[in-house]
């Protein structure tokens, strides 16, 4: 492990595991992951014990079939049913962190966890914005600053992704690009949209990273299985670390 010089970061929305064809099967976004071959997965719309998703603990169960290991921060928790986002990996981590982000509208909410690579602590952000404008800039403020993003006196790689309800010309993504670099704009190609997962018109799912990691390539994996799976495509970068 300590050898490593890359890794292959994907975020997913995955609308509670619910394909395009209306059928419930995580089984099929597991294989998605595993087509991808990522060793950290950001989740975003995960059912955990919800009645309308059959009472499955999606989290958990996605990455069981992963052999990972899965955090999860509930966004909304309506008596045990819960709904939120989850970070899967099987890599070592810890310092982790869970909660909501200032809303209007429906509550949303982030997780961070501090993942070690080899002796390299990167700093892993997951949140879902939400679908107001003036909501996403508050959401997006507060990830930027010191209770989230600028937590600790040390510099630390980080990597901030997650469905942003937010495409490129929007003030979120500008907030975001002050800082932090897109992975679809660092390898030369053209970006890709994620959304909707069918016939795909709008870049709503970002990965950005900070300044000293390296993007070897990002992609959009589109196929049979990606188009029924979610109604968003899955994003991937394979991120190089500094020595």
């Amino acid at each position: 492990m300590s050898n490593r010089r890359s890794i292959r970061v994907l975020t997913y929305n995955v609308h509670s595991c619910v394909g395009t064809d209306r059928k419930i099967d995580p089984g099929r976004i597991a294989a998605v992951i595993a087509e991808a071959r990522a060793d950290i997965v950001a989740l975003q719309e995960i059912d955990v014990r919800r009645r309308r998703t059959g009472g499955v603990d999606q989290a958990s169960l996605i990455a069981s079939l992963l052999k990972m290991e899965a955090h999860f921060n509930p966004a909304m928790t309506i008596a045990e049913e819960q709904y939120g986002d989850a970070l899967i990996t099987d890599l070592p981590t810890r310092a982790i962190k869970g909660g909501p982000l200032p809303s209007l509208g429906e509550q949303r909410g982030a997780l961070s966890v501090e993942i070690i690579v080899g002796n390299r602590k990167l700093h892993v952000i997951n949140t879902h914005l939400g679908l107001r404008g003036r909501d996403r800039i508050r959401q997006m403020t507060t990830l930027l600053g010191p209770s989230w993003l600028q937590s600790g006196n040390e510099p630390t790689s980080t990597i901030l992704c997650g469905d942003f309800n937010a495409v490129p010309a929007s003030a979120t993504y500008r907030l975001a690009a002050r800082t932090l670099k897109d992975v679809q704009l660092s390898d030369g190609r053209s970006a890709r949209p994620t959304f909707p997962s069918r016939y795909p018109m709008v870049r709503l799912d970002h990965i950005f990273v900070s300044r000293d990691l390296a993007v070897i390539n990002a992609a959009v994996p589109r196929n049979r299985l990606t188009s029924l799976a979610s109604d968003h495509l899955p994003l991937i970068a394979e991120i190089r670390l500094a020595d």
